[in-house]
């Protein structure tokens, strides 16, 4: 009560004209003009999350630019260099943040929610949002390797029984090869980075600390030898272990600049402390052509997650994925970018689901629905459940699933994905899921009633925040779809578990708001030439309009290829592409790979080729390691926005790769309407699953000789059969599979 009677308003307006500054509540007034009044005008959330980022920002301009002869991570040699598409000037930044090369990969585990990442070019991050880990190899004849300097290396990824990347710089004859990878150790999480050099001249090869990461600077206030040990204490908490004994150690401070200033020196000190938080530390190894080399090698041991028993830990990716959907394509780079997909999941879903393992390391409804979708449909349904369990500890007592305020879509995710994991698990469902779902239902219902306005907006959702970046707060299609089809979601879950009552109560209430949506769409769609739909009632077309797809995909609310769908699709097809992908004007400002491959989703289940170009150029943009990031810059081809390994993008390519193969629609599934024509003539064994559907447990295979191919569906079939299969592979002629059949052979077109 006394905060609210306090005259905050009027202390600050005196205290702006005392100081002669603009009046701040006059600005924040302005800014808010441009949305929808809202209950919520910014997730404090996101706030908090904004003032970590920029209060770093803020230290990289203070830290940066007057010392650019440090060495620094790739995204800085490239950012701060005039003479790189990169660059971006700096007068008028409020911070200076990775805005051109948000890319990193995740190293681990299948069960062990840690997430070391490295960079293009190598840098290891070991913990999270920590100090950095790089090697360099300075040749005495003056050949100079720091990857991060350098415009091109060689970098990928091998999954076998580990996930490790590996970095390959090269000058001439001289190369640096690194490898980070992650173990299990005597019982303890262990990050491992390799070094080796090859060269016609002697060197030193160097690991080095580093007081920064892919985000920017990073504190490194004391680094220490060990006692009794090769290796660094690192700010009296980390130990790294070297094993072998280097031929010198080096260490510097800020005001002394980069250790890679003092290589050539020889140091006595044990240790080095800095106020600022700027200390370098290499350990050297004198390299000599020819001769035997210990192993260069470091290790640290990682803090074990909360409640983790380790002895417990699936250590084999193998064993971690053999119960789910394989493909089998004759294009290396898309099968590559599938089962690395697949890996990304699981990884991602070791703990929290999580869209990402740095920027976005928590929790979204949103992301984690995505992304469950795709890891239950290629057969996990186990890890699935187990996230479930944990949905209703999120739920407020109003029935909110809450991932931060002022955000509306989260309920009807999550009633959704309820009753598509009961359609497609069965018998997992977990009976103590009904009372959360019913209440999330309820909440939907009370939440769409405060709005009782103009026949555009009366019983939608309220102005909400636009997590997807689909502009200022408004009222959002987006929300509205998805509360639709979670409602006749939850319907269909009460009914399907003998809570006849509800589920009558709940489906009225869907099939409500189902007319209030459609009404709004109708007078909005009328005012216009066009029938796409804007992302709002308020709204012109632009490119938020991707939001409205979700009425198609997933969701399937329409009819395949549905008319004003498809006017959508055709729109941001013809308006909103840059290099052949989604681009989103809205914050992200960069090609979106998820939203991409949701608009070829559209194309693929309308039968329409076009989805074709979209998947290609998607995978295009992939990094050499099978990562997107969440939005890519245009010219550079790195991250802009974001995570740099997204798990949502990683989501999507699953789910488009199998619709391509397997899609479901209304009592029927729809077999090889994707499979792109060449596979067909190669001769070469096509195939994708098991992957559970609504029908059970189904397979493809494919075996074309140019004239014919022979098609064969395998399937459990539970609870039935689908009503039929239609094979329609794409230049061949259409067919159903007989009910009494597993194979048929289908003929080209002539």
């Amino acid at each position: 009560m006394l905060r609210r009677l306090f005259p905050w308003r009027f202390l600050l307006r005196l205290a702006a004209k005392r100081f002669q500054v603009i009046d701040p509540l006059m600005v924040a007034a302005r800014i808010r003009s441009f949305a929808q009044p809202s209950e919520v005008q910014e997730p404090i959330e996101l706030l908090r999350a904004g003032i970590v980022f920029h209060a770093r920002g803020l230290l990289n301009t203070k830290a940066i630019q007057h010392n650019l002869d440090w060495v620094w991570p790739y995204w800085v040699e490239r950012q701060f260099n005039p003479d790189d598409s990169s660059f971006i000037p700096r007068a008028f930044s409020f911070s200076h943040i990775n805005l051109t090369h948000r890319n990193w990969t995740a190293i681990g585990l299948p069960d062990l929610p840690l997430y070391p990442i490295v960079d293009p070019r190598g840098l290891v991050t070991p913990l999270y949002d920590g100090w950095s880990l790089d090697c360099w190899f300075i040749e005495d004849q003056g050949v100079v390797l720091c990857p991060s300097r350098m415009d091109s290396v060689d970098q990928y990824l091998i999954d076998d029984s580990s996930r490790a990347v590996v970095t390959r710089a090269q000058a001439g004859n001289t190369t640096l090869t690194t490898k980070a990878s992650l173990s299990i150790t005597d019982g303890q999480p262990t990050l491992h980075l390799s070094a080796d050099a090859e060269s016609t001249g002697s060197g030193w090869l160097i690991f080095s600390l580093r007081p920064y990461n892919p985000e920017g600077v990073q504190f490194i206030e004391r680094a220490a030898l060990l006692e009794k040990e090769d290796g660094w204490l690192v700010n009296d908490e980390v130990v790294i272990r070297l094993h072998a004994p280097p031929n010198k150690y080096l260490f510097s401070d800020y005001r002394s600049g980069d250790v890679f200033f003092h290589l050539d020196q020889q140091q006595s000190a044990s240790a080095k402390t800095c106020r600022i938080g700027m200390v370098t530390a290499a350990a050297c190894y004198r390299v000599e052509p020819g001769k035997t080399r210990p192993d260069y090698q470091l290790d640290l041991a990682l803090p074990e997650p909360t409640g983790q028993d380790n002895r417990a830990v699936t250590t084999s990716w193998p064993e971690a994925q053999k119960n789910t959907a394989q493909l089998q394509i004759p294009d290396r780079h898309l099968q590559f970018l599938h089962d690395t997909a697949v890996r990304t999941l699981i990884h991602l879903s070791a703990g929290d689901v999580i869209p990402g393992p740095y920027t976005y390391n928590r929790f979204w409804f949103r992301d984690a629905c995505f992304m469950l979708n795709a890891l239950l449909t290629i057969g996990l349904k186990e890890r699935c459940r187990r996230h479930l369990d944990t949905f209703a500890d999120h739920q407020t007592p109003t029935g909110f699933f809450h991932s931060q305020d002022g955000e509306w879509d989260s309920n009807g995710q999550v009633l959704w994905f309820l009753n598509r994991f009961r359609l497609l698990a069965g018998d997992l469902f977990n009976p103590d899921w009904l009372d959360p779902l019913r209440r999330g239902a309820d909440w939907i219902a009370t939440k769409r009633r405060q709005e009782n306005g103009d026949e555009r907006t009366r019983g939608l959702l309220p102005p909400g925040f636009s997590a997807e970046h689909f502009g200022p707060n408004d009222y959002y299609y987006w929300d509205d779809l998805w509360a639709v089809a979670g409602l006749q979601a939850a319907a269909d879950t009460l009914a399907a578990m003998n809570r006849g009552k509800e589920a009558a109560a709940v489906g009225e209430e869907a099939a409500a708001m189902r007319d209030d949506v459609w009404r709004s769409i109708r007078l909005v769609t009328a005012e216009k030439a066009n029938r796409a739909l804007p992302i709002s009632p308020n709204r012109r077309l632009d490119s938020g309009a991707i939001g409205c797809l979700v009425a198609d995909y997933p969701l399937q609310l329409l009819p395949a290829g549905e008319q004003q769908m498809m006017a959508t699709a055709d729109y941001l097809f013809a308006n909103c592409l840059k290099n052949g992908c989604f681009f989103q004007d809205m914050i992200h400002s960069g090609n979106n790979i998820y939203m991409t491959l949701e608009l070829a989703q559209v194309y693929l289940r309308a039968g329409d080729d076009r989805f074709r170009p979209l998947l290609e150029a998607a995978a295009l943009l992939a990094s050499p390691t099978g990562q997107w990031p969440e939005a890519i810059h245009p010219l550079t081809g790195g991250g802009c926005m974001g995570d740099g390994q997204h798990g949502w993008a990683a989501a999507e390519w699953l789910m488009l790769l199998r619709n391509m193969f397997i899609m479901e629609e209304d009592q029927s599934l729809v077999i090889g309407r994707g499979v792109l024509p060449h596979w067909l003539t190669t001769g070469q064994p096509i195939s994708y699953g098991p992957t559970l559907t609504p029908y059970g447990s189904v397979s493809v295979a494919l075996t074309g000789n140019g004239q014919t191919t022979d098609v064969t569906v395998t399937g459990d079939w539970q609870p039935h059969r689908p009503q039929t299969i239609s094979i329609e592979l794409p230049g061949h002629n259409p067919a159903l599979l007989n009910p009494s059949d597993t194979s048929c052979t289908i003929a080209r077109k002539t």
